[in-house]
């Protein structure tokens, strides 16, 4: 009986979870693959949670985006508004207007989704813009990591259009002034800005499709670049992992950190229902793009408060503060104030997208990095990010001259004025202070290596001199201030070779090592304490 009673229970069957988990494994190899990935190592650091707010925030806008999908009615046909919203009833709008009216006032839940979903799409492209200026001023776009640049360029990019193209769905006064803006700027372009708009908008603006296909764009076609382009970019994250700051440790050979599971995915797990709970909170509090108190599109109005959002501003910028030059030729005219603009402002963007390649070719640094910068170490670097927001903030202002005028009471083509000269001078302002900035703290980093942190402690010498004794830094404190590598910058060489015989020196190396001095020259870097310098200084003496 004992023997055919533990036959019965070897053949009993494990719990249903366990068959079901063998089932899966046994056909896509997931424990395999979990064990060897789940206890992966990552460094650790506060400026990280930018990637994963930015992370959070779209899939916000993808869950809200979707409830939202269900109520909207992407048509512009016109119908005569009868719902709750009583200051609206009776008026004559597309049935797009009318759908999102009745979302915000009819849907259960309808406003808030609409609230979280404009805002998660600010914040989402803010932290992806604060994110990306944290990978640039550290230097974390460097080999290995330029593929991931660009696919987080790309993911910014397409998210300001996405943007674009969601907030002109409701087919209010305000977003059909945007369409309107944006149209005349596709017209400007020479021979096939004509054939553009018609294709966008399916005849003479605004047409009656431009709302349908916009809708299609926005959840649709760009949605799924964007979904694409982040899971590329989380492959690449996962694989290269995040660059570590320097420490006592660490090395371009090393990762110190924590491992994904339990304590990565425990933090993230809580890290977005954080984000999701304060995007909520923002949305509940703060109404964005009210459209009720805006009404309908109507081709023949537009309101002097008319602003898009914040990272289409600097666009807007440009084209106002351009003067209205024209030129004809061969019986056409192109209008140039808003042509030169419109051609600037993708260079502006193709600049950022391939600033990796250009540092790389300047400095030859073809080596792999996984230590970031401190951005004071990298001061040519550091300046161009400063010069590239001062410019930025320069063109909002510029965007939104209309209401820094009504505002502060100044005349708006002094304000016009003051951009186009700011424009030039500002970065250029900006670029030299930073750099400057990060020559000085060079400058007391070295100081403190060699002299050490002042204490605040005085101390009086037998012969009556008062000295202020400095506290020697740690070994951990020595290693962050020394860590950064010390360049030197690119030469030509001779002109002639050992042989007498005139080399061959091309533009394209003249150059580089014009602008490789720029970077790692005499006057772009400070050099680094040296050991004898530290041993001379340290050795035998109580203070300094």
């Amino acid at each position: 009986m004992s023997t055919s009673s533990e036959s019965t229970a070897d053949k009993r069957q494990a719990p249903a979870g366990e068959r079901v988990a063998d089932w899966a494994d046994g056909r896509l190899g997931i424990y395999g693959l979990a064990k060897a990935n789940m206890r992966k190592i990552f460094p650790d650091h506060w400026s990280f949670m930018l990637g994963e707010v930015a992370l959070y925030s779209f899939i916000i806008i993808i869950l809200t985006g979707v409830y939202l999908t269900l109520f909207f009615h992407p048509s512009m046909n016109e119908v005569e508004y009868h719902g709750t919203y009583v200051p609206m009833q009776g008026v004559r709008m597309s049935e797009a207007f009318a759908s999102t009216l009745d979302i915000s006032f009819d849907v259960r839940g309808g406003l808030l989704v609409r609230q979280i979903h404009h805002w998660a799409a600010l914040i989402f492209l803010g932290a992806m813009f604060v994110h990306m200026m944290r990978v640039f001023f550290t230097g974390a776009f460097r080999k290995p990591r330029e593929i991931n640049w660009l696919f987080g360029f790309l993911l910014f990019v397409l998210g300001m259009f996405t943007g674009f193209t969601g907030y002109s769905l409701p087919d209010d006064l305000l977003s059909g002034t945007g369409v309107r803006f944006m149209e005349g700027a596709v017209l400007s372009m020479p021979i096939v800005g004509t054939y553009l708009s018609m294709f966008l908008f399916g005849g003479e603006f605004p047409g009656d499709d431009f709302v349908a296909r916009f809708f299609s764009v926005h959840v649709l076609l760009l949605p799924g670049i964007m979904l694409g382009l982040l899971v590329g970019h989380l492959i690449l994250v996962f694989y290269h992992k995040h660059t570590q700051f320097a420490g006592p440790g660490r090395t371009n050979k090393n990762v110190v950190g924590m491992p994904l599971m339990p304590v990565y995915m425990a933090k993230a797990g809580g890290f977005f229902f954080l984000v999701f709970g304060v995007i909520s909170v923002i949305a509940a509090t703060f109404t964005v793009n009210p459209i009720w108190a805006l009404g309908p599109y109507r081709p023949d109005q537009v309101s002097t408060n008319a602003q898009p959002d914040w990272y289409m501003g600097f666009s807007e910028g440009l084209i106002r503060v351009m003067p209205g030059w024209e030129i004809h030729v061969w019986d056409h005219t192109i209008a140039m104030g808003v042509f030169i603009p419109l051609m600037v402002f993708p260079l502006v963007l193709a600049a950022i997208a391939v600033y990796p390649f250009i540092e790389s070719w300047v400095t030859g640094d073809k080596r792999e990095h996984h230590i970031a910068d401190r951005p004071r170490n990298a001061p040519t670097r550091t300046g161009f990010g400063v010069a590239w927001i001062a410019w930025y903030m320069v063109m909002l202002i510029g965007g939104g001259n209309d209401l820094v005028a009504t505002h502060f009471d100044l005349s708006i083509n002094s304000i016009t004025w003051f951009v186009r000269i700011a424009f030039f001078v500002v970065p250029v302002l900006a670029f030299v202070i930073t750099r400057r900035i990060c020559l000085g703290l060079q400058r007391r980093d070295k100081a403190k290596v060699l002299h050490g942190r002042e204490s605040g402690i005085i101390k009086r010498l037998p012969h009556g001199e008062f000295i202020e004794v400095h506290e020697q830094l740690s070994q951990e404190q020595l290693h962050t201030l020394t860590a950064h590598d010390q360049h030197t910058p690119y030469e030509v060489g001779p002109e002639t070779d050992e042989n007498g015989v005139q080399r061959k020196i091309t533009r394209g190396q003249k150059l580089r090592a014009r602008l490789s001095k720029g970077y790692y020259g005499e006057q772009a870097q400070i050099p680094k304490p040296t050991t004898e310098e530290y041993r001379e200084l340290t050795s035998g003496h109580g203070h300094h």
